[in-house]
C-alpha cells in the first residue's frame, strides 16, 4: 500500500468516525496501517502546562509534563520527535495542531525500524485528527473535558468557551495568546477573526469579579462580533458595542478593550483604544510602548463617540498585549510590574514562537508576584508579523 493510499484510507476513516469515538478509530487505523503498538492522544490543559491523556472517566492516566518530557517538547516546538522505547521500538511524538492552533500531542508507538520514514505521513494524520477534534468538539465533551487537571469555575467556562482558539496562524502573522488564572478566570478575554485581506484583532480587560464579569464580556463581545459580521468599520463596531452594554447596564459597568483592524497586505491598521489594555512593540531589538489616544470604555456613557486612529505593523514587528493583570500586578513590597519589568520580558522571550511567550511571560509574572494569590486577570496576547 502507497503512503497517499494509507493517508486517504486513515482520512476517510477519520472524517466518518464518531465524535467520541475518534482516539479509538485512530487507534485501529494506526495499527492496520502501520503497526503501531499502541496510540494516545494526549491534550494541552486550559494553564497549559500539562498534557492530559483522552481518556473514559474517571480519568486514571497521569498527565505529561508541557515542560520536562519529550511529548511536551514535540508541543512547544511543533514539530515531530522521535524516542527509543523498550524492545528496540520506537515513539513518535507527533504534534496536533490546527492552523496554528496547538491542541495537543499524538504519540504512537511502533515496531523496531522505519520510524523516520514514516514521519511525513504520520504528520499529515495527526493535523486530520486535529481537525476533527474540533469538529467534534461541537457534539461531545470527551475531548474538553480531557484539558481539564481541575475544575473550572463557571465564570471560566463561560470564557474559554467564549474564546476563538489559543494560538493562530497565516502567511503575514503569528498570534498566542493566554490568560491566568486559567481555571478561575473572570472577564479577561481576546478575540481574532481574519479575512483574506484583513485580520481583526480584539483584547478585552474585564470589569468585576465571577460571574458578573463574564456576563458582562460575553455581553460585549458578541456585540463587536455581531457589528463585525455586518460589516461595519471598526469605530462603528466599538459604537454599536457601546451602545449594548450601556443598554443593558445604563452605565454601572463598562468594559475596556483595544481594537486593531489590520490590512494583510500593508501592515496598516485602524485603531479604537476604548480602555485600559497596553500595547507594546519590539523592533529592531527595542520594546517600546506604543500609545493612542484614549478614548471611553464601552458603556461607560450613553452614544459615545469612537475614532480610529492609524498604525502600521513592519515586517519583523513583534506586538504584545497586555491587561492591567500583567503590568499593575504588585510584587511582594508592593511594587508594580510595569512597563520596565514588561519589557524585560519581551526581550527575554523575543527568540520563542508567538504561541510560546504569553505563557513565558505569565510564568515570569507568577515569579514577580511571589507566593501571593492573583487578585485580577492576567492576559497576554502576541502577534508576530511577517508581513506580505
Amino acid at each position: 500500500m502507497t503512503a497517499a493510499t494509507r493517508y486517504v484510507a486513515a482520512e476517510r476513516a477519520l472524517r466518518t468516525a464518531a465524535p467520541h469515538e475518534l482516539l479509538d478509530v485512530v487507534r485501529r487505523v494506526l495499527a492496520e496501517l502501520y503497526g503501531a503498538q499502541s496510540v494516545e492522544l494526549l491534550m494541552a490543559d486550559y494553564g497549559l502546562t500539562v498534557l492530559q491523556p483522552v481518556a473514559v472517566p474517571p480519568h486514571t492516566v497521569e498527565p505529561v509534563s508541557v515542560h520536562t518530557t519529550v511529548a511536551g517538547r514535540a508541543f512547544g516546538a511543533q514539530e515531530p520527535v522521535v524516542e527509543s522505547a523498550p524492545g528496540g521500538r520506537r515513539r513518535v511524538h507527533l504534534p496536533v495542531s490546527v492552523r496554528g492552533d496547538r491542541l495537543g500531542v499524538l504519540s504512537v508507538t511502533l515496531p523496531e525500524g522505519g520510524a523516520e520514514d514514516l514521519l511525513g505521513e504520520l504528520r499529515d494524520i495527526a493535523q486530520v485528527l486535529g481537525h476533527e477534534v474540533i469538529v467534534a468538539e461541537r457534539d461531545t465533551d470527551v475531548y474538553l473535558q480531557a484539558r481539564r487537571k481541575d475544575r473550572l469555575t463557571l465564570a471560566a467556562e463561560m470564557q474559554w468557551q467564549l474564546l476563538p482558539g489559543r494560538s493562530c496562524s497565516g502567511p503575514e502573522y503569528d498570534l498566542g495568546a493566554q490568560l491566568e488564572p486559567a481555571y478561575a478566570i473572570f472577564g479577561d478575554n481576546f478575540d481574532w477573526s481574519a479575512t483574506a485581506d484583513r485580520l481583526t484583532l480584539y483584547v478585552t480587560n474585564g470589569m468585576g469579579e465571577g460571574i458578573e464579569a463574564s456576563l458582562l464580556t460575553n455581553l460585549a463581545i458578541n456585540a463587536l462580533r455581531n457589528a463585525r459580521r455586518a460589516g461595519l468599520a471598526i469605530d462603528d463596531q466599538a459604537a454599536l458595542a457601546d451602545q449594548a452594554v450601556y443598554g443593558h447596564y445604563r452605565g454601572r459597568c463598562h468594559l475596556s478593550v483595544l481594537m486593531i483592524d489590520f490590512d494583510l497586505a500593508t501592515g496598516r491598521a485602524k485603531v479604537v483604544d476604548a480602555g485600559s489594555p497596553r500595547l507594546l512593540r519590539l523592533r529592531g531589538g527595542t520594546v517600546e510602548r506604543v500609545a493612542f489616544e484614549a478614548q471611553l470604555p464601552l458603556g461607560m456613557f450613553e452614544e459615545t463617540d469612537y475614532k480610529a486612529q492609524d498604525f502600521r505593523a513592519e515586517p519583523g514587528d513583534r506586538l504584545v498585549f497586555v491587561s492591567d493583570g500583567v503590568y499593575a500586578v504588585a510584587g511582594p513590597k508592593g511594587e508594580a510590574y510595569g512597563d520596565m519589568a514588561l519589557t524585560r520580558a519581551i526581550q527575554a522571550t523575543r527568540l520563542l514562537p508567538a504561541a510560546e511567550v504569553p505563557r513565558a511571560i505569565l510564568r515570569e509574572l507568577t515569579g514577580y508576584r511571589g507566593g501571593s494569590v492573583a487578585g485580577d486577570d492576567a492576559l497576554v496576547v502576541c502577534l508576530d508579523w511577517h508581513g506580505r
